[in-house]
């Protein structure tokens, strides 16, 4: 693979930590493959966005995705101060909710 995979931003320094293995959809249906890692931090960016496994993937790839991008926050990769509902990642605005 050249480059990194369609699922990385472009802002987003970090490289692709395997070949693209899920595939992330946007609420309209609008998407891109990716890596584990990529897709992940796509998925966190999206408000509802939804995970598939391509079809050579590992198994239980689309839920290890899922489940990691629960904690990232969106753009991850901007620097700044986040406190706003829609900068925090889903796991911290839960927490927020059970103080």
């Amino acid at each position: 693979m050249d480059g990194r995979c369609p699922a990385a931003h472009p802002q987003d320094p970090t490289p692709c930590v395997g070949p693209p293995v899920v595939s992330v959809l946007d609420a309209v249906g609008a998407g891109a493959d990716g890596c584990e890692h990529h897709g992940a931090r796509l998925l966190a960016s999206l408000a509802g966005g939804r995970v598939y496994p391509l079809p050579d993937a590992p198994q239980g790839v689309a839920i290890r995705v899922f489940k990691a991008a629960d904690g990232i926050r969106p753009f991850c990769w901007f620097d700044g101060p986040r406190s706003e509902p829609s900068q925090l990642s889903h796991a911290e605005n839960r927490a927020r909710h059970h103080l």
